[in-house]
């Protein structure tokens, strides 16, 4: 069965085909590019980000046969904050709108790669030792962090769990628009907190469905489950009060242009109470006119 490759189609007269992904050496970068790959991108490693204005306008042309194009950058090249924002500018003047997908993960998931692979950091050639070229590394990325499309905590995955999320995240990422992107996460605190958090919310203050026996296999996905967390107080009152919150702060966050926002809620295993609640407030949300993605972290691990 031959698969009939459709391009990207534009929103709002901008071309979203071109994807950037950059982050912090050993994040999973090239895993990244592979499975853009395998989505019938064309894929660049190591671009020097002067050329990516060149490279996308490669998708005009008659005949390229491709869905879109992903290049990987990093700091390999010299001046590379400054020859980004060139680029990111004249391909806006183009008619493209690339979407940024910004991978890291905890300097102890860091060492232990570059401990696995035994390759040099690409700072390191700077006369620097692998933790400090991790920390400036890092601190040269900062801004482009703050204005990506989208962060990805890399740290537990491993690389089949790295493409199975890429690939849900691309689903959601092109779809979204300029406006501030909020990603809604859910996780269980014995599984450790979410790194990318902008803002958390501790809901183990609620009654815990996993103490009721025909509630504890379910999840807050679970029309029984939902209503336990939801549909009495405090878990009603608290949705109520932290949508409103919600909706105020996001506001306030888009005068200043902000460009992404990331808010985790926790529950004990992350698969009940947060996952209800934050079910709830995606739905308020979008009917804010509110754009979002939701991931539930935890919610298969019990």
């Amino acid at each position: 069965m031959t698969e009939t490759i459709l391009p990207i189609q534009p929103q709002s007269g901008e071309d979203s085909s071109v994807v950037i992904i950059t982050g912090l050496s050993g994040s999973g970068k090239s895993t990244a590019l592979a499975v853009f790959e395998d989505m019938v991108f064309f894929t660049v490693d190591g671009l020097p980000a002067v050329f990516a204005p060149q490279i996308a306008g490669m998708i005009r042309k008659e005949g390229f046969g491709y869905r879109g194009i992903a290049l990987g950058m990093d700091l390999r090249q010299s001046d590379f904050n400054h020859e980004y924002d060139q680029a990111m500018e004249e391909l806006h003047k183009q008619g493209f709108v690339p979407r940024v997908l910004f991978l890291e993960a905890r300097p102890d998931a860091l060492f232990k790669r570059y401990a696995t692979t035994r390759r040099p950091h690409p700072l390191e050639k700077e006369g620097l030792g692998l933790e400090q070229a991790l920390e400036m590394e890092r601190s040269r990325l900062r801004h482009l962090r703050k204005t990506a499309d989208l962060v990805l905590d890399t740290s537990s995955h491993s690389v089949h769990d790295l493409r199975r999320v890429i690939q849900d995240k691309w689903k959601n990422l092109r779809s979204l628009t300029r406006a501030l992107r909020i990603h809604l996460l859910t996780f269980g605190f014995k599984y450790g907190t979410p790194a990318e958090a902008d803002m958390m919310f501790d809901l183990r203050f609620l009654p815990n469905p996993y103490f009721i026996p025909e509630l504890k296999e379910l999840s807050g996905l679970d029309k029984p489950v939902a209503d336990y967390v939801l549909g009495q107080d405090p878990g009603k009152e608290f949705c109520a009060r932290l949508s409103d919150f919600l909706c105020y702060i996001l506001t306030q966050f888009e005068s200043e242009g902000r460009f992404r926002l990331t808010v985790a809620i926790g529950c004990t295993g992350g698969r009940h109470r947060s996952v209800a609640m934050a079910e709830a407030l995606a739905d308020l949300l979008r009917k804010n006119g509110y754009t979002l993605t939701l991931e539930h972290r935890h919610l298969s691990l019990g």
